[in-house]
């Protein structure tokens, strides 16, 4: 099957950030969140090399996760209050769906440029936003300062090279702002040489 212009133009167009504090339940069914990573699959990847991996929170995890925001938090500002902290755990519990993007950017065979495996994971990520919104999903993405953390890294297992990117938050559209969102003008970004 392929789509129209008219149909692909719509999906993407349509898509948008939703703050995983409006994702509520039900998520993604397992063979949705399979067709999913099977779309990311589907990402341009110059050596065959999978230059990233995904890693799945299941909600009986999430608090592992809260743990690891809150030490992050408090190895960045020591002082932190009570509140900060309970506010930094809460982000591990938003989404019905949430999974971290990891970069592989270490040394390879064969050699492909790094920032070339970051385009790579980009596109695999935008094919996973695309698909759970096909899928009638809210998707956002999050990062921050937590993902420099040690305890994150420590969290995820990450190997020599390995990079947390983002967080994947999926789930139903609880609340959404009614304006569409602001997209540059391809004129703002393109130039001829």
């Amino acid at each position: 099957m392929q789509l129209s212009w008219s149909e692909l133009a719509v999906l993407m167009e349509s898509r948008r950030h939703v703050s995983p504090k409006w994702l509520v339940e039900p998520g993604p069914t397992a063979a949705q969140l399979h067709g999913m990573l099977t779309m990311a699959a589907t990402a341009p990847d110059h050596g065959r090399l999978t230059a990233w991996r995904f890693v799945i929170v299941p909600v009986e995890k999430r608090h592992l996760l809260a743990e690891a925001f809150s030490f992050a938090l408090v190895e960045r500002d020591p002082d932190a209050s009570p509140d900060q902290m309970n506010s930094a755990r809460e982000k591990a519990f938003r989404a019905p769906l949430l999974m971290l993007a990891i970069a592989r950017l270490g040394r390879t065979q064969p050699d492909i440029p790094a920032l070339e495996r970051m385009v790579s994971m980009g596109c695999a990520v935008q094919n996973i936003l695309l698909a759970a919104h096909a899928l009638g999903f809210g998707t956002g993405l999050t990062s921050g300062r937590a993902m420099e953390s040690p305890y994150l890294s420590s969290l995820f297992a990450l190997a020599g090279g390995e990079f947390p990117v983002c967080f994947i938050n999926i789930g139903t559209i609880g609340y959404c702002k009614v304006a569409s969102p602001l997209r540059p003008d391809p004129a703002d970004f393109t130039t001829s040489l």
